[in-house]
């Protein structure tokens, strides 16, 4: 081996090593997002699910460093048979998800404010059933964004949505289009106040991924929609043969912010 290739391998094996490290760093840098979504059927169990998660459950996460809590009610809940409520918690790994019931469960103040929702009889609980969705980040957004609205919260409209995909290797594709593909960059472009964009990891439709878009109200909202349909990297984007058929089911859910909740 002459001294020029030499160099060149040890430069190569330098760039390789580089290029591992920082995509280690990059996947330590992604957020853990846990959705509660609570499933409940008249106003008397909304008024507690509220009551709980203002006056027991939000101050007991600040007070243990959580920030950037949202809370929300279907904006179809008036007329729907099933409501729902939905909790998000940005937080930083799997681990911290699991201590969590057990530093509130030590936690005086959460217990004395949440008791009426706690201590809630088998006959009079505040909902019909709860589940827990936890996801990774994306690479290309690896950290939630704030959205950045001026409007009043009683107007917004925040959607919820999740993509499922027939196998895992497909699923691996629509990622790619979200990512690598650049759907996450239109959606920048395009000012769609994405709050995050996240791989369900743990959940009961699973392969899918799911993530959030804020709008300051409906029109606003319809207006993003059809300026995103109508754009020339959308029709490019979604035509591409290697993204076809990646999503089998789509589930759209819009949501209203509380009062009480941090954005």
């Amino acid at each position: 081996m002459t001294l020029t290739s030499l160099k060149l391998l040890l430069l190569s094996s330098a760039f390789s090593l580089l290029a591992t490290v920082a995509r280690s760093s990059d996947n330590s840098k992604k957020e853990m997002y846990q959705l509660t979504i609570y499933h409940y059927n008249n106003t008397a169990q909304e008024t507690l699910l509220n009551n709980y998660f203002k006056n027991a459950l939000l101050p007991a996460l600040h007070k243990n460093g959580y920030k950037n809590i949202g809370v929300f009610r279907s904006i179809d809940n008036d007329t729907a048979t099933t409501k729902t409520m939905v909790v998000y918690l940005p937080i930083k790994n799997i681990q911290e998800h699991l201590a969590l019931t057990n530093k509130l469960s030590k936690d005086s103040d959460y217990q004395k404010a949440g008791a009426p929702y706690i201590d809630a009889a088998y006959s009079n609980a505040a909902y019909s059933r709860m589940e827990v969705i936890l996801l990774k980040a994306f690479s290309l957004a690896p950290q939630m964004k704030l959205p950045k609205l001026t409007g009043a919260k009683n107007e917004r409209v925040y959607e919820l949505r999740s993509y499922e995909s027939a196998t895992e290797k497909i699923f691996a594709n629509k990622l790619h289009m979200f990512n690598e593909g650049g759907e996450i960059d239109l959606f920048e472009q395009l000012n769609f106040n994405a709050v995050f964009y996240g791989e369900v990891v743990a959940g009961s439709h699973m392969p899918n991924l799911m993530y959030m878009t804020t709008f300051e109200n409906k029109t606003d909202r319809e207006a993003h929609w059809k300026s995103f349909v109508d754009s020339p990297e959308w029709k490019k984007l979604s035509t591409l043969p290697q993204y076809q058929n990646n999503v089998s089911h789509i589930d759209i859910v819009f949501l209203q912010p509380m009062d009480y909740s941090d954005f």
